[in-house]
């Protein structure tokens, strides 16, 4: 580690707790669509402020009572909603355990809030609100509509926006046969983000600040 202070997850991102999310669907509506697949991944920082995957957790979904299943959707993600060894779970189920899982990681790393992190992210955080609100879960511990966007955030790092052709140019192996699966989805974007956090701290990173523990602003 360097001479100067050590560097932590709390600071980093404003007392805001990255998670990785992916999600995979029935469609494209979150009003109306279903939930078919979620996984998530947390994050850890060492002293020098570079950022690792840390736990993952994954769950495939049963459909939520009169959901839509598009079969071009299906098509596309391959997903059979009725194959029984899928071992699909409730989504209440799934977002219970998955919320459990964040918060003890976010408490751990001394964080206010957490924040999605996704490929085209306004997809995934739609889906996961619109969940949320079905299940009538009142402490979700995510922002409701901020995010960390990796297809924004691939394009300015390594001027591509596709999560396949993001990794390559991170140099991040990415087996297509693969893709579409929440599951692999969601570890090839923690690699991908924290390839790009890790890329702008080599760079020389960011200005430490305090952070207000009841507000999260910075000080």
């Amino acid at each position: 580690m360097s001479d100067t202070v050590k560097r932590s997850l709390h600071q980093r991102f404003r007392g805001y707790f990255p998670v990785v999310i992916d999600i995979e669907t029935g469609g494209f509506n979150p009003a109306t669509d279903a939930l078919l697949e979620i996984a998530a991944v947390t994050l850890k920082m060492d002293d020098d402020g570079f950022l690792t995957p840390d736990q993952k957790i994954h769950f495939n979904v049963s459909p939520f009572i009169g959901a839509n299943l598009d079969p071009s959707s299906l098509a596309f993600t391959g997903i059979d909603p009725n194959d029984p060894e899928r071992n699909a779970v409730a989504e209440c189920e799934a977002l219970k355990e998955i919320f459990k899982l964040v918060r003890k990681s976010q408490k751990a790393a001394e964080c206010h809030r957490s924040i999605v992190v996704a490929h085209n992210a306004a997809f995934d955080n739609a889906f996961l609100n619109a969940a949320v609100a079905r299940c009538n879960i009142k402490r979700n511990p995510f922002h409701p509509f901020a995010t960390f966007d990796t297809a924004t955030a691939a394009g300015i790092a390594y001027g591509q926006t596709v999560l396949q052709k993001a990794c390559k140019a991170a140099q991040i192996d990415f087996d297509s046969s693969k893709a579409h699966s929440a599951e692999y989805d969601t570890i090839r974007t923690a690699e991908l983000f924290c390839s790009i956090i890790n890329r702008w701290q080599s760079l020389g990173g960011w200005p430490v600040v305090d952070v207000d523990e009841e507000t999260g602003d910075a000080e």
